[in-house]
């Protein structure tokens, strides 16, 4: 069964899970600008995706706003309620869905989903239930390396969809 949907944590993987304070105490985050672009092109080869944090954090929402993530939750303890919901309404298995944690607070949605991913600084106990770990740390484009092994199942490459889209959105005729 392929997968549908890919959920992702963000603290650890679409971040490098370290949070930085300001005077005024305002939490900073660092998104890669590769994983932004995976998960603009996920949709059109037919991957959804999602984000369900622990934390709330205006600026996650705000970054995942500007890439048109249709499915963020934030604040949430229980993110296998969040998995069901998201089946439940989407009409999708949760075999159909993949799901991106870095910590044991992962490890139920883990018990849940149909294909478990993770980063190679994981706990080991995190690491072992994985199907897939990503080549490269969270924040650091995994989340790319995450939507490419995906992909790679069904035999498209994100670099083929990018192709498609820019040719469908480039306004230069082919006349010269």
């Amino acid at each position: 069964m392929a997968i549908r949907w890919l959920v992702l944590d963000v603290d650890g993987v679409l971040t490098d899970g370290r949070l930085y304070y300001g005077d005024d105490g305002q939490v900073l985050r660092a998104f890669h600008i590769r994983d932004g672009s995976a998960i603009v092109l996920a949709p059109r080869a037919g991957l959804s995706i999602a984000v369900v944090s622990g934390r709330a954090d205006p600026a996650v929402r705000r970054r995942m706003a500007e890439l048109g993530v249709p499915e963020v939750h934030l604040g949430v303890t229980h993110k296998v309620a969040v998995l069901r919901d998201l089946a439940a309404r989407y009409g999708v298995s949760l075999a159909e869905i993949a799901f991106m944690g870095d910590d044991v607070q992962d490890l139920p949605a883990f018990e849940v989903v149909g294909y478990r991913m993770t980063v190679p600084d994981a706990p080991p106990e995190v690491r072992v239930r994985a199907d897939w770990v990503s080549p490269v740390p969270g924040g650091q484009g995994a989340v790319r390396a995450a939507i490419e092994h995906l992909l790679a199942q069904r035999g498209v490459r994100l670099v083929d969809v990018a192709w498609q889209v820019l040719q469908a959105e480039d306004p230069v005729s082919g006349d010269g």
